[in-house]
């Protein structure tokens, strides 16, 4: 086997990349051996006896099982929290993510004629102030609320 170094080395340069990811053809060994010049490495390159190799990624396999294991609960214990739990969860989203969904509930009970417009707008008012837990507190309100009302 003879020293394709300097080949290898002008080759890179010619293929715009690095040593090692140069390959050439071990049955056109004698061809490269005597191209000493920038031209004949070209025009090797052109017949396919000089060629660079892909670029190696980084496989994102590992990554996907992670992600894929965090999405029902693990690997998600004390120790692999940095952040508070508001900057893990902020207080914000917490918020928005129960006035949307009790909005929400508030308008279908109100399009259904559960409730009229006049309790429709002082629980809306209640909700925007904070008063309700969840969806379930909301109802179980409007329960006591419909049963003074009776």
């Amino acid at each position: 086997m003879s020293d394709l170094k300097n080949q290898k080395r002008i080759a890179a340069a010619v293929l715009g990349c690095g040593v090692h990811r140069v390959w050439l053809d071990p049955e056109r060994e004698s061809d490269i051996e005597n191209a000493i010049s920038r031209g004949d490495i070209r025009e090797l390159i052109e017949d396919g006896a000089i060629s660079a190799k892909p670029v190696k990624g980084v496989s994102r396999g590992r990554a996907r099982a992670l992600t894929a294991k965090r999405s029902y609960g693990h690997c998600k214990g004390a120790g692999r929290r940095k952040g508070a739990a508001g900057a893990r969860n902020p207080s914000k989203k917490v918020w928005i993510r129960k006035i949307r969904a009790i909005r929400r509930e508030l308008r279908v009970l109100r399009d259904d004629g559960t409730i009229d417009r006049r309790i429709y707008r002082m629980m809306y008012r209640k909700a925007a102030g904070g008063q309700f837990r969840s969806v379930a507190h909301m109802k179980a309100q409007l329960e006591q609320i419909e049963g003074r009302m009776n």
